[in-house]
């Protein structure tokens, strides 16, 4: 599919490419060539106004009035100079006649008093066969017509052969077919390449897909599983059942298991719709100021319990401003970002969620809020306006370096077996999904932020996050 896709673009690419250059070649032959004819046609007419001025005219003895040329006074200095610029010229009496002609051969061609300029065909003489190696001449021809007041003395006729017009065309049409053939087979060899690296995020894509597609497919189908098993075994109880109260027990267990997995699957479901809303742009979501200190209090306040259960201290702490700064309205919103709160409410829950989760009893987690200046540098970055930095940092089992660059990707777990040890007994409804830090990530670039990941195996990691205090548009 892909690769037909490839083609087609490449063949287009190429075909409106040749049609582009073929038109330009053919801009360009008709403008030389038209210069051509025009530059030849100057100098027959320049000719022309030469030989006219050089006319020897002389009244007749028993016509005071009529006039008359002298051909030979006219023309003898003429022959040896048109010829070597391949000028031929020829001299008509008024009726038409051909009196004085550099050509070895009269041309018979009628005379048409002409001065733009006409192209002509002239079938030429064994010698001229011989000489041009063509059975047929095309001249190109000025004729001016003389006259003195309303006499009319003769017809002067100059001819050029048109080689000089049809030589360099022919030439240029020649060059510019090779190298528009040239330019076509580089373009349909360039539209190849570039089909196939703009086919490349299109085929990441669809690969993509097809992997969320299977893994969404495995996630749904497991709890769809379990839920019809259970729903099977709950039935299986009441038509087997021997005590009322045995019944009633087993089958509220396995009702309650069922809620347990609807919920799950649930939020699975919430979590790919949020995920495509977010990869679409659909989502049109009304930002506000959000601030970011009380935010961070409400979620460490509802893990809490997760803590004490779990035996792990859970702090925050909140970086004071720095002594310089004075103003008053900055002081009081020191942590007040432009943002969504119910997005950054899910973000932090689900990072500290996971801190939670991966961290042995006795362990800790210390979530830290500090606001960056812009005029400050923090790991070698100069940022272009105030962030607010927040560091969750656990003593957990840490992550294995080469598992750090795929954390982000949905439904990655870096240990299947580790994170999923509860899956068989289907009793544990927190079992993650691979989608929290997809779903982080989202949001973190949704406010336009940074996220980033540090972790020591056996010491623990820290989840670093970055957001700009105003969004920029």
């Amino acid at each position: 599919m892909f690769q037909a896709t490839r083609r087609r673009l490449a063949i287009w690419y190429t075909a409106v490419t040749a049609v582009l250059l073929l038109l330009f070649a053919s801009g360009v032959y008709l403008y030389v060539r038209s210069t051509l004819v025009e530059r030849v046609d100057d100098t027959l007419n320049h000719v022309v106004e030469i030989v006219e001025r050089s006319l020897v005219i002389e009244p007749v003895d028993d016509e005071p009035e009529q006039f008359r040329i002298n051909v030979e006074a006219s023309f003898r200095d003429n022959a040896d100079t048109v010829e070597d610029d391949h000028i031929d010229l020829e001299w008509f009496s008024p009726t038409g006649k051909l009196i004085w002609s550099t050509l070895s051969e009269p041309l018979n061609i009628p005379i048409h008093g002409d001065r733009t300029g006409e192209t002509v065909r002239v079938v030429k003489s064994d010698r001229e066969i011989a000489k041009w190696g063509d059975s047929a001449l095309l001249l190109r021809q000025v004729t001016q017509r003389v006259q003195v007041g309303r006499q009319v003395l003769g017809y002067l006729r100059v001819s050029h052969p048109w080689f000089e017009v049809t030589k360099p065309s022919r030439q240029l049409m020649i060059d510019l077919a090779l190298g528009t053939w040239l330019m076509v087979i580089s373009v349909a060899a360039s539209g190849w390449f570039l089909s196939g690296k703009a086919m490349e995020p299109v085929g990441e894509s669809y690969q993509r897909l097809k992997q969320f597609t299977a893994d969404a497919s495995h996630e749904l189908r497991s709890p769809i599983a379990l839920i019809q098993t259970n729903v099977q075994v709950a039935l299986a109880d009441l038509e087997s059942a021997q005590a009322e109260a045995t019944t009633s027990i087993n089958y509220r267990q396995q009702l309650k298991l069922v809620e347990r997995l609807t919920q799950r699957l649930g939020k699975l479901v919430n979590d790919l719709l949020f995920l495509a809303r977010q990869d679409s742009g659909i989502s049109k979501d009304s930002f506000s100021p959000c601030p970011l200190d009380a935010l961070l209090m409400e979620v460490v306040e509802e893990q809490q319990l997760l803590a004490s259960e779990k035996k792990i201290i859970l702090t925050l702490d909140l970086v004071d401003p720095s002594t310089s700064t004075t103003d008053p309205k900055l002081l009081e919103n020191w942590f007040t970002l432009i943002g969504k709160w119910d997005q950054l409410v899910r973000l932090f829950t689900n990072l500290i969620g996971n801190a939670l989760q991966y961290t042995p009893a006795g362990g800790r987690v210390n979530v830290e809020l500090m606001r960056i200046e812009a005029s400050n540098r923090v790991s070698r970055i100069r940022y272009t306006t105030d962030q607010l930095q927040i560091k969750v940092t656990d003593t957990g089992i840490g992550i294995p370096v080469e598992a750090i660059p795929r954390l982000f990707d949905r439904f990655y777990r870096v240990d299947p077996a580790r994170t999923h040890k509860t899956r068989n007994t289907a009793t544990d409804s927190t079992t993650g999904s691979g989608l929290g830090l997809a779903i982080a990530q989202a949001i973190v670039e949704h406010h336009q932020g940074q996220i980033q990941v540090e972790s020591n195996i056996g010491k623990g990691t820290t989840f670093i996050v970055n957001l700009p205090i105003t969004l920029e548009y």
